[in-house]
């Protein structure tokens, strides 16, 4: 909630308050001029003993009795006005105001109420601070599952990379060139692992910056294909390139990054057949994506696919490998280049990821 939306309900909230304030002292008026007009005619008519001597400035017994009668309907009026304008204004301020005070507690589930009666200024306070706090209870949900998820994500390496050290240390393992290059590849997941998460905080958080450059985008892509070649058809891929845009605009370096990790992912969760990578450029935008033949992704994970430490269904007989975090790599890189990333069914019967970016 900004202070502009703030400041606005509360102008409007006192617009409501001084209207409402005239219209019930214009409505006690009118009642009393008429009122009197009525009351003297009426006198006038029926009772002209009632009515005092001109000589007198003192009123009658009858003008009396009108002017505490007028008085006292005039203030039960004011009265009965005030306390269903206080019930529409305090009501939903008190709501929110215990319910602020339940936040401050740490109860993020708590909600302020209102009813139909309710000024639109006061509602739209009460539905400002349920949508704060909501995002609160959000932010605070996810904050739990990075902490447990990154905790399952270390927890692994690091206990490998704990047993073979003290496995070294009491001399049931043996220093050898193996065992060196085991510990080497356990060290090297960490590092790409606090790499990503470093890539995903700072793109979450608005500060992952981009070297923008003009990039031969067909090179970029070779040069990733070349590197990834051997592993995929290892795997059983059939390699694809449709290759369009040569020339544009962008962060190589990411962009390489952000290839791989789709690359990557195809080799964990495709089952193997024709992978195809193409480039493109149309309407004034940029597109760089990884298509694959199977076996596609229901539209209840596609919702979350993009999202940190979450994983598609795998391949066929694969095991759970990864951290879960190659498509939000993607999409804090297509972010950061003030493009998008995604996800559609592939013709070829699989998934199609894809990230654009203006051209």
């Amino acid at each position: 909630m900004n202070i502009l939306s703030s400041v606005a309900p509360s102008k409007g909230l006192g617009r409501q308050i001084v209207s409402s304030v005239a219209i019930l002292v214009l409505a006690i008026m009118m009642m009393v001029l008429l009122g009197s007009y009525a009351f003297y005619a009426t006198l006038w008519m029926f009772y002209p003993a009632g009515l005092s001597s001109p000589d007198s400035w003192l009123p009658s017994p009858a003008e009396w009795g009108w002017i505490v009668a007028t008085t006292l309907t005039g203030l039960a009026v004011a009265v009965w006005v005030a306390i269903r304008l206080s019930r529409r204004i305090l009501a939903p301020l008190n709501s929110v105001a215990t319910s602020l005070r339940q936040v401050a507690q740490g109860d993020l589930a708590a909600r302020a109420a209102t009813d139909d009666h309710s000024l639109g200024e006061a509602t739209q306070l009460v539905n400002d601070f349920n949508t704060m706090a909501e995002r609160l209870e959000r932010v605070e949900q996810e904050r739990i599952f990075w902490n447990a998820a990154i905790a399952h994500e270390l927890r692994t390496p690091v206990t490998i990379l704990r047993g073979r050290l003290q496995g070294l240390t009491e001399g049931i393992f043996h220093p050898d060139p193996a065992l060196f290059a085991s510990l080497l590849i356990q060290v090297e997941g960490l590092g790409r692992l606090i790499e990503d998460l470093r890539v995903v905080g700072l793109a979450e958080s608005g500060h992952l910056q981009m070297q923008m450059q003009e990039t031969d985008l067909r090179q970029e892509v070779m040069t990733v294909v070349k590197a990834c070649e051997s592993a995929l058809l290892e795997k059983g891929f059939e390699l694809s390139l449709a290759l369009e845009t040569r020339q544009a605009v962008c962060d190589p370096v990411r962009i390489r990054q952000a290839l791989l990790a789709l690359l990557e992912n195809a080799l964990r969760h495709a089952t193997p057949g024709t992978l195809a990578i193409k480039t493109s450029s149309a309407d004034g935008m940029h597109c760089l994506s990884v298509e694959d033949s199977g076996p596609g992704i229901d539209l209840t994970d596609a919702q979350t696919i993009f999202d940190a430490f979450q994983r598609g269904p795998l391949a066929p007989g694969a095991q759970q490998k990864g951290s879960g975090l190659g498509l939000a790599i993607v999409r804090a890189i297509a972010g950061a280049h003030h493009g998008t990333a995604g996800y559609t069914p592939s013709p070829m019967g699989g998934a199609c990821f894809w990230l654009r970016w203006p051209a």
